[in-house]
């Protein structure tokens, strides 16, 4: 549909073609003017056939006379079926037809001089008394239909379609397979409006807003067909169509951004407006209403958050991680907040299937209690700086418990936790090691402290005195994930650990080749050369247990001897490993 600039209602001529594609089909109007047509020609036909014609019906000869008042009725009925399902178009036909019909009979009457077409004309003249009767009772009904109509699709406070309108017009434009544009719009700081000047003023606002925005709508001036709706309180969307490109769709809602431009007067006070746009596009970025207002809501969020002097921004896969990424954020903050951040104890076992300890993983619910897996939260963690609290809560919480575990039961298991790079660079960081270990009473030697070896690239020396003062106090020291990252052998080779931990990466490809093989063994045979032990993490099928075991690893952790336990359950398994 092309806009008509000499149109000044193509808001209105919109929603009327919604609404008129809600209503009988031009289909069934035509039926029924061909259902008419026939039946009329068939009494034609029998007035010129005569009365003694007959039509053979189960094998016995009937007049076909006695069929012309069947038809008859038959027509009337389809005239008074017109008025009532079509209204006025119905009615012009229906009183047309008859009246034609009408001057018809009495021309027969006047030219053959008989009296015998008499039934036909009062029966049409009760036809058309019916009609008219039925067309005026029916007008007041959809009189107040109409009104209740636009009731229903009308924003009582703008005149502006409301969500409803929107919705309907929507599922038709996806339904005939319509490409077009969904922008979602947000007043920025239209709250501060309504707080500071009270709701009288910001609905003022909002009808100005809506005013000027119904222009650019109604007169064309944007190039495009646009149908502007207000959904709820300060929020609109506005739906492009008959645009050509991306740039297309961006300069038509510019046209919107301007109108904002303007100083707006309310009650002797000036206001200046400006709004947020989010896009999508059906049918490219999405396929269904749902979708569209989904995708639309996270590009005008991503507006909010960057915010720049760009307010308008298309839809991206990309911006879903972003939003992904914030939602998580809040729920670390919350989880952290109100202390919910949780672990689990994973075993640690030697290649004689003997426990050795267990290594603290961090778990996360958020606020309905739906778990968070850690493969989605610790990068997130990692990313925006929150990965040392994280840390500080496992470390803490299963120092605690596994103190309290060893009093009880003397055992001299391990305790692995990690401490990520922002975490152990912290200038507190050696306090909190000294504060836990006194307050839980897990004796030194027993806790092991996990660092990537990353580190040792970006503060080196730094870490190594840290890391220093860590093995004086007793802890020992692991360097994680080894062989991802790009550290000189010449660090780990005066580095003051005691436990190399292969990536779980490089042991799923491990008995995928010879040289996947060769490189575990050439980690392994490093490791033992720096004088540390070899656990490799993530062991889950018994072949790679035993190519383990053939090159000379000293210790595993996997699903194959022990996913993560809640503290009941490695509570157990210590008393288990204490009995046997």
């Amino acid at each position: 549909m092309k806009p008509n600039n000499n149109d000044k209602n193509n808001l209105q001529n919109t929603l009327d073609d919604v609404l008129i594609n809600k209503m009988h089909s031009k289909a069934a109007f035509v039926l029924l003017l061909l259902l008419y047509a026939a039946t009329t020609a068939a009494i034609r036909m029998i007035a010129l056939g005569g009365a003694n014609t007959y039509l053979m019906l189960i094998g016995r000869s009937v007049p076909i006379g006695g069929f012309t008042g069947i038809l008859s009725n038959l027509a009337n009925i389809c005239l008074v079926t017109l008025v009532v399902f079509f209204g006025k178009i119905g009615f012009v036909t229906a009183l047309g037809l008859l009246l034609m019909q009408f001057s018809m009979i009495f021309l027969e009457m006047v030219t053959q001089h008989s009296t015998t077409y008499l039934p036909g004309v009062f029966g049409n003249a009760l036809t058309i008394l019916a009609i008219i009767i039925i067309y005026l009772k029916s007008a007041k009904v959809n009189e107040y239909q109409t009104r209740m109509r636009e009731q229903a699709v009308t924003d009582r406070l703008t005149g502006l379609p409301n969500r409803f309108a929107c919705s309907e017009l929507l599922n038709e434009l996806i339904r005939i397979g319509e490409r077009f544009a969904l922008v979602h719009i947000d007043i920025n700081g239209f709250k501060s409006i309504n707080s500071s000047m009270g709701y009288e003023a910001g609905n003022k606002v909002l009808i100005e807003i809506a005013h000027r925005w119904k222009d650019i709508a109604d007169t064309g001036v944007s190039g495009t067909s646009d149908f502007i709706t207000r959904v709820s309180g300060d929020e609109y969307v506005l739906i492009i169509r008959g645009y050509n490109s991306d740039e297309a769709i961006r300069k038509t809602i510019s046209h919107y951004e301007s109108a904002l431009g303007k100083r707006l007067t309310i009650d002797n006070c000036d206001f200046f407006i400006t709004a947020s746009f989010g896009y999508a596009e059906y049918p490219s970025d999405a396929s269904t209403a749902d979708s569209l207002f989904s995708y639309a809501d996270t590009a005008i969020h991503e507006v909010k958050r960057l915010k720049n002097s760009n307010h308008i921004l298309r839809f991206t896969p990309d911006l879903l991680k972003i939003e992904r990424t914030i939602e998580i954020e809040g729920k670390i903050r919350d989880a952290l907040e109100n202390d919910t951040i949780s672990f689990r104890l994973q075993p640690q076992f030697d290649m004689s299937h003997k426990l050795r300890g267990f290594e603290a993983l961090a778990r996360m619910r958020d606020s309905d209690g739906n778990i968070i897996a850690p493969s989605e939260f610790i990068p997130v963690a990692e990313k925006v700086g929150l990965i040392d609290k994280v840390d500080s809560a496992v470390f803490r919480k299963a120092a605690m418990f596994f103190g309290g575990l060893c009093k009880k039961t003397d055992t001299k298991l391990m305790l692995s936790v990690n401490a990520s790079v922002r975490h152990l660079m912290k200038n507190d960081f050696l306090n909190e090691v000294r504060w836990i270990l006194s307050t839980s009473g897990l004796p030194p030697q027993q806790l092991e402290i996990e660092i990537t070896e990353s580190i040792m690239i970006d503060s080196a020396e730094k870490a190594f005195q840290c890391i220093t003062e860590i093995r004086d106090m007793g802890v020992q020291i692991a360097i994680d994930d080894f062989g991802t990252g790009y550290s000189s052998l010449s660090y780990l080779n005066n580095f003051p650990a005691n436990l190399l931990k292969i990536d779980k990466s490089f042991i799923d490809k491990m008995n995928s080749g010879d040289s996947s093989k060769q490189y575990v063994a050439a980690i392994i045979s490093i490791g033992h050369i720096m004088g540390f032990d070899v656990i490799s993490e993530g062991v889950e099928d018994p072949d790679q247990l035993e190519t383990l075991k053939d090159i000379g690893c000293d210790l595993i952790q996997g699903f194959i001897w022990g996913r993560p336990l809640h503290k009941k359950d490695a509570e157990q398994l210590v008393m288990e490993n204490l009995n046997s």
